[in-house]
């Protein structure tokens, strides 16, 4: 990568954590509207929350629990986005994952561990990354457009899998659409005991390490960082586009699907209908915060991470509604989304500032 193409990424990333800054910022601003309009004190709240969730070992380990699938979704979509490609389906994806998972995990036995759980990880990547590799395919030879197609497989894998836990694959008895619990041989290790958190954070980090390796230090990583800057310079430079997008999109839904896996093989032990709670959106939110770095997506998620076990632990006590960190979710993307606005915002707050300043000057 030449030295002006390394500038301008420098700028471009340089500009990007200053808005995804100033928006969430703006965000957590607004959120402290949302809780005020709640009946609560906005600051005592805020101030609640991050003590609740890192105050304590098992908060600290909530907060780790709740944020490590939305890693995985986050890493998902940030990483089809440095080809420029849109990733909204890592819900589906994730879905696919779980179930592919649940089925390793439930119905291939007597495995000792250090096989059953990489088999059960591997069919999750296969799973996610084949959903995404269809879409990829289908844009490449149709036009496809892969918003609308990863949004539809979302509500297809849903229903399918959906219909799957509640017909063929429920355990007699059961009152809710859920396979049969996994083996012990496939349960991810616990990291502290009473909790949820398992090795799933380690092998998220080390996905999100790896990725960056691949973006900043190898071939196929410049060649995605040309491709997503600009097509024509990639034609050029002799880059198979199609390769690029059919690779990458493909590795982006592995990525989720393996967010899948960690939640049946470390959390629930089956795969459960609707187990999952907007984890795909969430990605989005975290990876444009972190301006679609892989390991700034680990630091967002975190962030996202301990906003929701702050309020999930004080909604047993108090009336704060566990949508507040939606409501922040959102927040940030229509701020990341809109740089203008955030230029705008700060704009008037320094056209405020400076008319402030020249009143009182006026004055003496």
């Amino acid at each position: 990568m030449n030295e002006q193409m390394k500038s301008a990424k420098r700028t471009a990333m340089k500009n990007s954590f200053i808005n995804s800054f100033f928006a969430l910022v703006f965000s957590l601003l607004l959120g402290m509207i949302f809780i005020g309009i709640s009946g609560y004190s906005p600051l005592e709240s805020y101030k609640a929350i991050f003590g609740v969730s890192l105050g304590t070992v098992k908060g600290f380990a909530l907060s780790l629990s709740q944020a490590t699938p939305i890693m995985f979704t986050g890493l998902s979509f940030a990483l089809a986005y440095r080809v420029r490609m849109i990733n909204t389906g890592a819900e589906g994806q994730l879905y696919a994952g779980a179930m592919a998972a649940a089925l390793v995990g439930a119905y291939i036995t007597n495995l000792p561990g250090v096989i059953h759980v990489p088999l059960a990880l591997l069919a999750a990547i296969v799973a996610g990354g084949a959903v995404a590799f269809f879409v990829a395919l289908a844009k490449i030879k149709f036009g496809a457009n892969e918003i609308i197609m990863t949004l539809m497989l979302n509500e297809i894998i849903q229903l399918f899998t959906s219909y799957l836990a509640n017909g063929p694959l429920k355990p007699p008895g059961s009152g809710v659409g859920q396979t049969e619990r996994i083996a012990d041989s496939a349960k991810l290790v616990k990291l502290i005991p009473q909790t949820q958190l398992t090795i799933a954070i380690f092998v998220v980090i080390i996905v999100a390490i790896l990725l960056q390796f691949m973006l900043d230090r190898t071939v196929f990583g410049y060649e995605i960082q040309v491709t997503g800057l600009n097509l024509r310079a990639a034609k050029v430079a002799g880059i198979s586009v199609p390769k690029t997008y059919l690779t990458t999109f493909a590795l982006s839904g592995a990525v989720a699907g393996l967010g899948g896996a960690a939640m049946v093989l470390g959390v629930n032990y089956r795969f459960i209908e609707g187990f999952s709670s907007g984890y795909g959106f969430a990605g989005i939110s975290v990876a444009a915060l972190a301006a679609y770095s892989p390991v700034g997506v680990i630091l967002s998620a975190f962030l996202i991470g301990i906003l929701k076990a702050g309020t999930i632990t004080l909604n047993r006590t108090t009336s704060i509604p566990v949508e507040f960190v939606d409501v922040i979710q959102v927040l940030v993307i229509i701020f990341v989304a809109a740089p203008a606005l955030i230029q705008a915002i700060l704009k008037q707050v320094h056209k405020f500032k400076k008319e402030k300043q020249e009143s009182y000057g006026g004055e003496s």
